[in-house]
């Protein structure tokens, strides 16, 4: 992903559809083409997580799925774009990367859309229109590596850009699991057979970009797995999502997601012991310490994205809450244990104070150069792995107000509503 800071443009690697598909640009989400079902799973659903984990205490659980419903409805209202109708006549969504009409679409942001829509079906009544249209922009735009994944980059008019045709895993992997929601929330008898959908997606997955060797996510299906310098030992930490991994085996019956998920829970362990023992904190990018497999080590600079490639920044910022919201949900021990380490550290470094939260660090934990601001990119995933630390009860309703305050832009506000939506129990695994 390249990112432009402090606005950021999140990009990972990306056929665009002809604009003469799109033949409105109005955003209606009152026109259902076929009878929406029941929600299985309204929100808010009040998830019970692991034992001694903690919740914030200083507002109700109806005043906290009120800031859920607030918060998602700006994100729309800023976000979520029309994108026209097909050829039949089923409207299509897009996630924006920005406010502007003109922004683009990546693939994550789908992603993320595709997550929140299942997330809030039955309070939400648009939920199942907005996410069959967002699942068909996105099937819109398949990968030109590999079909069953999508191009990770798409202009605001469809039209061609000189990004590229592939995939980025993060994107894919979240709209597998954001399938596996609607099937549970839905089932599999409307527009769409969401089940077989989430199959194809992750099957593409396991084909194109997860390591034959290492079961650790490649960037993206544009990886040659023992090409250089990306291969399949150098994975973004930002898309080690042990909870996705664990549904992806319940729902396939396939013990290789079992294997991607091991594989990412001992190359979170190695690179904690031994690059970032008191903070806990990973770069956005690793590389193999010795030529290829492991150890592994922080990337260099210039990797993929620019300087900060071996730091703790703009991509590594979300492992706090994909790792978090994996010990909350299945209360695996090490996970709880990581996300302590990287919230005691973080309670020391900031005195508590979630505005003293850098926008990036050294693997040490000294603040990066430029980094004296305050980003929800930041904040709202270190409120996830909080919810790990029984003593941080104060700081961690602090980081929820921190979080639910967030008014920034796309990527911020994205990361900060589904983080909300953990840290107000309403996050559950299909």
């Amino acid at each position: 992903m390249l990112h432009l800071i402090p606005t950021l443009l999140l990009l990972t690697p990306c056929a665009a559809l002809s604009a003469s598909r799109v033949q409105s640009t109005r955003l209606a989400v009152g026109t259902a083409h076929t009878p929406t079902p029941r929600a299985a799973r309204p929100f808010p659903q009040h998830v019970s997580y692991a034992p001694s984990t903690l919740r914030p205490n200083h507002y109700s659980q109806n005043q906290q799925d009120e800031h859920v419903r607030g918060f998602y409805a700006a994100w729309k209202t800023h976000y979520l774009a029309s994108a026209g109708t097909t050829a039949d006549g089923h409207p299509r969504y897009r996630v924006r990367m920005g406010r502007n009409a003109d922004a683009a679409t990546v693939s994550e942001g789908q992603g993320y859309g595709l997550l929140l829509t299942a997330l809030m079906a039955g309070d939400d009544p648009a939920a199942q229109t907005l996410f069959d249209g967002l699942w068909e922009f996105a099937t819109d735009h398949p990968s030109a590596s590999d079909a069953r994944l999508k191009d990770w980059w798409v202009n605001a008019d469809e039209s061609g850009d000189g990004f590229g045709d592939s995939c980025a895993f993060d994107g894919d992997c979240d709209m597998a699991y954001a399938l596996l929601l609607a099937q549970a929330q839905w089932g599999d008898r409307g527009r769409f057979d969401y089940g077989s959908e989430a199959l194809r997606v992750m099957d593409g997955l396991l084909a194109s970009a997860i390591g034959p060797d290492s079961r650790l996510p490649m960037l993206g299906d544009w990886v040659q797995p023992n090409g250089a310098p990306h291969n399949q030992w150098t994975p973004r930490s930002s898309d080690f999502m042990l909870g996705h991994f664990r549904a992806f085996e319940l729902a396939s019956g396939d013990s290789t997601w079992r294997q991607v998920r091991l594989a990412c829970a001992a190359a979170l362990a190695q690179m904690q012991a031994d690059h970032a023992a008191t903070t806990g904190l990973l770069p956005d990018f690793m590389v193999p310490a010795n030529g290829a497999g492991p150890p592994l080590q922080p990337a260099w600079p210039g990797f993929l994205e620019g300087s900060h490639d071996g730091h703790y920044y703009y991509n590594a910022c979300r492992l706090p809450w994909r790792l978090g919201t994996d010990a909350l949900v299945s209360g695996d021990s090490s996970a709880l244990a990581q996300s302590q380490l990287i919230s005691s550290w973080l309670a020391s470094a900031s005195g508590q104070d979630p505005y003293a939260i850098k926008s990036g660090y050294q693997l040490n934990g000294t603040p990066l150069a430029n980094s004296n601001y305050t980003s929800g990119a930041f904040i709202a995933p270190f409120a996830v792995a909080a919810m790990a630390a029984p003593s941080l009860q104060l700081f961690l309703n602090d980081l929820y107000d921190a979080t639910r305050f967030t008014d920034s832009g796309y990527y911020e506000d994205s990361i900060a509503l589904l983080c909300l939506l953990v840290l107000s129990a309403n996050w559950w695994s299909p």
